[in-house]
């Protein structure tokens, strides 16, 4: 299994990430990682918005470095046999209040940051974050 950090662990602040938040996942979640000052796009900020096809979000990602923000399960199969998207975060929360997601990332932040500093994918459950590659 990946290294595992619990969901109240403080790590280091880790640096400035670029991210593509897929259409399933509230636009809250740029907000709020634009205000950390990370560089935040939803797929309704794109041509064809929720209509954008994995494809293409992996393309986009791909070539702006951004990572890809999920919890689509297609996304993950893509990643294991094609490596692609290049970096891959999977929120595997199950059914979530989007204020809960909203604060969970929150929290967990520092440590997203920190994993993705050296990891390509990274796994939040409501307990851990967890670096699998």
């Amino acid at each position: 299994m990946g290294d595992t950090i619990g969901t109240d662990t403080p790590t280091g602040s880790g640096s400035r990430l670029n991210w593509l938040i897929d259409a399933q996942l509230p636009k809250r979640l740029a907000f709020l990682l634009n205000e950390q000052g990370d560089d935040a796009i939803h797929t309704l900020d794109l041509p064809i918005g929720n209509f954008t096809p994995d494809s293409a979000i992996t393309e986009i990602a791909d070539r702006e470095s951004r990572i890809v923000i999920t919890k689509d399960q297609d996304f993950v199969n893509s990643f294991l046999l094609h490596g692609k998207p290049r970096q891959l975060f999977l929120i595997s929360t199950g059914n979530i209040a989007n204020h809960d997601l909203v604060s969970l990332l929150a929290a967990n932040l520092p440590a997203i940051r920190t994993m993705f500093a050296s990891g390509t994918f990274v796994v939040l459950n409501r307990q851990h974050v967890i670096l699998h590659g």
